[in-house]
């Protein structure tokens, strides 16, 4: 019998389809509010010298006086809601892909068959009702309106779909009272909401979600968009939003920033995990400048995946969680003949 080897060419494609967020706005105390766009727009402002000095720069006052001396010019984009409004909305679209395990690339097809044949084995022994139910309080909780979150009075959330052909819908009043550290919460929203992604992903039905949340911030208030990531150094902007219609410059957020957030459901990491983190291989959060999963470990996706496709090494019940979701968030995870 050939011994099982990974595949050197292997693909799987992201099962949570979604779509970038776009930004409007609107006056929450009218009784009729008209929604508008909200438009990026540029400032050229004037700062000041505020970055960390050399010691011989610190030490002599006639250096950094002459440094305070010289105009730190920027050019930078802005979001903010009218004078006359006070509440943001931002919209997007999740569609739901059938999981089965099936690689939408793979070189090697016995290492497929047992891809395929250990995936089945998770679903019939534990269903995906758990990865369902973390995917749901994320859309519910509004983590992907990420600072715009932070900074609100109070966030409301609908999710609208539409199963043989009837319409849904689940709302939150106050997404702000859900949890961001855990998902201990139980509600019937929640519930709603994840047996709609359960049901796309084992393919009982075309599950299209329709996410819109109204964050109350305040007449005038800036708005976090995306932020470009600035590659031409010869650009005159510091800092660029991102636009997701050019005939209006309309802000918005990218797929992949609103994706990370519903994602962000990995408290396998570690048995006193302090928060939950984006499900990737390596558990890596660039914010803190580190990889939560290390290969040293063994608690990394490979080493996982590996064990339990390659070596029969079934992990935990919380780690098959973790590699299904892995699966789900779709990737290349070939291995590489050279070394």
């Amino acid at each position: 019998m050939t011994k099982l080897t990974t595949a050197s060419v292997l693909a799987f494609e992201r099962n949570l389809d979604i779509s970038d967020g776009v930004f409007s706005q609107f006056n929450s105390e009218l009784e009729h509010p008209q929604e508008s766009v909200i438009a990026i727009r540029t400032k050229s402002i004037r700062g000041t010298i505020s970055n960390r000095l050399k010691n011989k720069d610190a030490s002599d006052p006639a250096k950094l006086d002459a440094k305070i001396q010289v105009p730190n010019l920027q050019t930078v984009d802005v979001a903010m809601l009218n004078n006359d409004n006070d509440t943001l909305k931002v919209n997007f679209t999740c569609k739901v892909i059938p999981f089965d395990g099936t690689p939408s690339v793979c070189n090697n097809q016995p290492y497929q068959a047992k891809v395929k044949e250990i995936v089945a084995q998770y679903i019939q022994e534990h269903g995906v009702e758990e990865l369902a139910r973390r995917y749901a309080a994320n859309i519910l909780n509004a983590r992907w309106l990420w600072r715009n979150r932070i900074g609100s009075e109070s966030v409301s959330v609908i999710v609208r779909c539409k199963i043989d052909g009837a319409e849904k819908s689940v709302a939150i009043d106050n997404a702000r009272q859900l949890s961001l550290q855990n998902f201990d919460h139980r509600s019937e929203e929640i519930t709603t909401v994840a047996q709609w992604i359960a049901s796309g992903l084992r393919g009982e039905h075309f599950i299209l979600l329709n996410i819109e949340a109204h964050a109350r911030l305040g007449f005038g208030q800036e708005v976090y968009p995306s932020q470009e990531l600035v590659l031409d150094t010869g650009k005159t902007k510091s800092k660029e939003l991102y636009v997701v219609n050019e005939s209006n410059r309309q802000a918005g957020m990218h797929s992949q920033k609103v994706g990370n957030a519903i994602r962000t459901i990995d408290t396998w990491y570690s048995d006193d995990a302090m928060m939950p983190i984006a499900i990737e291989p390596y558990g890596s959060v660039t914010t803190l400048g580190m990889a939560f999963r290390q290969p040293k470990a063994k608690m990394d996706f490979y080493s996982l995946f590996d064990n339990w496709v390659l070596k029969d090494k079934e992990p935990s019940v919380e780690q098959q969680h973790y590699v299904m979701a892995i699966l789900i968030r779709g990737g290349v995870f070939g291995e590489s003949g050279k070394e």
